[in-house]
């Protein structure tokens, strides 16, 4: 303890406490320095000749201080930054790192909820979701986007998604008349894989969450598919109805009020020309011989395609392959007029989207190629029997659609659980399938009235010029789509346990085919809002 006596300071008149060396006051120093800090600071300081001592005051000092000499500033400094970086070295290594933690451990990605969007024209709305880990039971809904007009061929500028997902374009597509095959967002061309058997099977008539949500009553579907696949959250329908989805996925065409009815009279459309688009201007349910089709697209460049059709060849049904009503009679299948559908009767028209086109029916092809759903196990057997695009269309008993085919038959996604348990597996472990195989498991449409109506739409949804064009309060608003419905894709080329949140619908898909196949786009698959598959969604493919 200091001698100094306690007092006032001489600088500000503070109090000052019995040992106390600095003024809390004013901080003036209170008595003499230590002689060890006197000696310090002598040896920091340069020498000064005025302070020199006598050598052997210098001796006598010098045991007191020789552990206190201190280094150069410049060693000094290299000294601290040496410390510090082995402090980051030490702290990274002995730290957690972001892929240890629980979340980044996580075996399926979170799921974001997304603030649900008015569908117009609905009457309820389900929620949106983002990706794949079971929170909501409500549907997801995506917002709908502005619209070009049918009319017009210009190219509409792009919008980009929530996704932080680039979009890509295949560098062999080509562009449709009515849209750019470019990439809409002008990002990145990466190639796609090289896909060479392209496998669709089409549900119908359900929700996203009915099929592919946490309440799904389709367990193979929704968890052990789901598990080896990439799902497509955002995926859309294009409007309501089958038979017009089913259309638009085959040929890039808009509905007719007849095809948004499913065709109830089986006649031709009474064609009045070819609009922006390509889009076939009348009414009607069968295009003429001149509409394209991705099947005509594939026949032209020496590829196949077939389509399995459950029932065609069962049951009353009895006409065989390429089973359709006579032009200009009635649909029993289809309409009003049509009973429900039957374990008897379980083939209907309107989901085989082929029998529209007169480029099929009239050709020796619909029958060879529009086959019932016996054939696909011996098609399966060889890759070579294979063809490079297969749609596989599920019975009216099997196809989700909410109405039982039988008194207490399964019917909604249950049934369409057990048809897939049948024919998946038979794709999966095809030699077509290992080596560049693609499947992708849709529905057609959402419902369009009741709990979980939905008529969103995405990818720059057109109005269809063979519709009546919204009026009033409902002009200008976005074009009705068919509501969110999701795709789930399967491939060697897919990592399994994935999700993908880019917008995406029917021709979308179409215009993915045609890229994996080197094809131009048809009717509104070209334009420029909507795109192809993007190639990151092919995670599994390494290009060479």
């Amino acid at each position: 303890m200091s001698a100094d006596p306690p007092g006032l300071c001489d600088d500000c008149g503070s109090y000052l406490r019995h040992g106390q060396r600095y003024c809390l006051g004013c901080g003036a120093r209170i008595g003499s320095r230590s002689p060890q800090l006197v000696e310090l600071l002598r040896r920091v300081r340069a020498p000064d000749p005025a302070d020199q001592i006598a050598p052997a005051a210098a001796d006598t000092l010098a045991p007191a201080a020789s552990g206190l000499t201190l280094p150069a500033p410049r060693v000094s400094t290299l000294l601290v930054l040496v410390f510090l970086g082995f402090g980051v070295i030490v702290g990274g290594a002995a730290g957690s790192r972001a892929g240890d933690t629980l979340a980044a451990s996580a075996r399926r990605p979170v799921r974001l909820i997304l603030p649900p969007a008015p569908a117009v024209g609905s009457t309820s709305t389900p929620t949106s979701e983002s990706s794949s880990a079971p929170v909501s039971s409500e549907p997801p809904a995506a917002a709908s986007e502005p619209t070009p007009s049918a009319t017009s061929a210009s190219p509409v500028g792009a919008a980009k998604s929530p996704s932080t997902s680039s979009k890509s374009s295949s560098p062999n597509s080509n562009s449709g008349e009515g849209g750019s095959s470019g990439s809409p967002s002008g990002g990145s061309t990466a190639k796609l894989p090289p896909v060479k058997h392209v496998f669709v099977i089409m549900l119908s008539n359900q929700p996203y969450v009915s099929v592919f949500g946490p309440s799904s009553t389709a367990p193979y579907l929704s968890q052990s598919l789901e598990r080896q696949g990439e799902l497509l959250v955002r995926y859309d329908a294009v409007a309501h109805a089958e038979l017009a989805n089913g259309i638009a996925l085959l040929s890039g065409q808009g509905p007719t009020t007849a095809t948004a009815a499913n065709c109830p009279t089986y006649a031709d459309i009474a064609a009045t020309g070819v609009g922006a688009d390509q889009q076939v201007s009348g009414q009607g349910c069968v295009y003429p011989p001149a509409t394209e089709t991705l099947a005509g697209q594939l026949t032209a460049k020496h590829l196949s395609w077939r389509a399995y059709v459950e029932g065609i060849d069962e049951g009353a049904a009895g006409s065989g392959p390429c089973a359709h009503p006579v032009l200009g009679a009635a649909d029993p299948t289809a309409g009003p007029q049509s009973a429900q559908a039957t374990a008897a009767q379980p083939y209907v028209t309107f989901r085989d989207p082929f029998v529209y086109f007169h480029s099929v029916i009239d050709s020796s092809a619909c029958a060879a190629d529009v086959v019932g759903l016996s054939s696909l196990s011996s098609d399966l057997s060889k890759a070579t029997r294979t063809p490079s695009f297969s749609y596989i269309v599920p019975d009216r008993c099997h196809d989700a659609n909410p109405t039982p085919c039988a008194p207490a038959a399964p019917a909604g996604p249950p049934a369409a659980d057990g048809f897939l348990k049948r024919v998946v597996p038979k794709i999966l472990s095809s030699k077509a399938y290992k080596d560049g195989g693609l499947l992708a498991i849709t529905v057609d449409e959402a419902p369009s009235a009741g709990e979980f109506a939905d008529s969103s739409s995405c990818c720059g949804q057109p109005q269809f010029p063979n519709l009546p064009a919204p009026a009033g309060a409902l002009a200008g608003l976005a074009a009705n789509g068919g509501g969110q419905v999701g795709a789930l894709l399967l491939s060697p080329f897919v990592k399994g346990g994935t999700t993908n949140q880019e917008p995406y619908n029917h021709f979308s898909l179409l215009r993915t085919i045609e890229d994996l196949f080197g094809l131009k786009h048809l009717g509104y698959a070209g334009l420029s809002r909507v795109s192809s598959f993007e190639a990151s969604v092919f995670s599994a493919y390494k290009a060479r």
